[in-house]
């Protein structure tokens, strides 16, 4: 089985260890291992919601909030730019979502 590392006891979100697709995922790190079910394809490194987040509410990682739901967020749903943005950086919601590149400028 696949694996997630949950860092603090308060996160709303798991980090992935391996790439993994639409299965059950392992949670490592919590108080107690416990198992979600991705609902798409999420990439090493990339989070996880492990609990509804709704629009506008915060996701946690390390104990402290990163960003801001732009939408609803369903448990084993990937958790990245196309539905939160940073607190931090406000053109976070603009990067594209594979490469992080800048889409609100024009390169030549």
């Amino acid at each position: 089985m696949k694996r997630s590392f949950k860092i603090h006891n308060s996160d709303n979100v798991a980090t992935l260890i391996e790439d993994a697709n639409a299965e059950p995922v392992r949670v490592l790190g919590a108080t107690q291992e416990t198992v979600i079910s991705l609902i798409e394809n999420v990439p090493l490194g990339h989070k996880v919601a492990l609990s509804s987040i709704e629009p506008g509410g915060l996701v946690i990682k390390y104990g402290i909030p990163i960003g801001v739901a732009t939408r609803g967020i369903h448990p084993g749903e990937w958790v990245h730019l196309h539905n939160c943005h940073s607190q931090v950086d406000e053109r976070s919601s603009t990067l594209d979502i594979e490469t992080g590149a800048a889409t609100d400028t024009v390169y030549e």
